[in-house]
């Protein structure tokens, strides 16, 4: 073989392996730039994952806020005071009335017996509510105290302008001569009440006394017991 023709071969070989490092170069630069772009959609995806579509990750999202209420308007009740409806509300009920808030009298009466009648109207310008309860009446230094004359549960009743409410007490219950002589009663709404008033009914003999529930209507006030 001449020295010409072995050279071109030569040539020839450096130029073909240099052509297949090339290739081999680009294959690589190509596995590594796939790779990598690989690399950050698997890392977007995670990211998406992890925030889900329409949600706010700064201070928690409007979901999270409708959830808890925090934003929502308060109940219709307020303090929830009141009495309830049964409708999920609840009505507001007027101020309970005091001894110095009603006007009262008394009078005396024959039936079952005799007994005493009590008289109740709201001072101009209240509007309060007898509670459903015995009015509290007591006799002496000793403080003897009316039982109840009535088994049914009271109503309440609502005191203002003209309405009238009435309760009958009889001081003495027992046959015979026992039983201590007064000549005032002490009055309240309820054993509660802070300012309780005497009430003149002239001379009476009290023994273990009784009194009715209030009453819109005096008939229904004798204490029969």
């Amino acid at each position: 073989m001449s020295g010409h023709h072995r050279k071109a071969i030569l040539v020839s070989a450096a130029l073909v392996g240099g052509a297949m490092l090339m290739t081999a170069c680009q294959g690589t630069d190509t596995a590594t730039d796939t790779g990598a772009t690989q690399s950050s959609s698997a890392a977007a995806g995670a990211d998406n994952a992890a925030t889900p579509s329409g949600t706010s990750t700064a201070g928690g999202g409007q979901s999270a806020d409708k959830g808890s209420g925090a934003t929502g308007k308060g109940s219709k009740d307020g303090a929830g005071s009141g009495a309830d409806t049964g409708n999920g509300e609840r009505q507001p009920v007027g101020q309970s009335c005091g001894a110095n808030d009603i006007s009262w009298s008394t009078k005396p009466e024959t039936q079952a017996g005799g007994y005493i009648l009590i008289i109740a109207k709201a001072k101009s310008g209240i509007t309060c509510y007898l509670p459903a309860a015995l009015p509290t009446v007591a006799f002496g230094s000793d403080g003897t105290q009316a039982g109840p004359a009535e088994q049914s549960a009271a109503k309440q009743i609502k005191l203002s302008g003209t309405t009238t409410a009435y309760a009958g007490v009889n001081p003495k219950t027992t046959n015979g001569n026992g039983g201590k002589e007064l000549d005032s009663i002490i009055v309240g709404v309820g054993d509660n009440d802070p300012n309780p008033v005497s009430l003149p009914v002239g001379t009476i003999t009290v023994e273990h006394p009784i009194v009715t529930n209030w009453h819109t209507a005096q008939a229904d006030a004798v204490p029969f017991g």
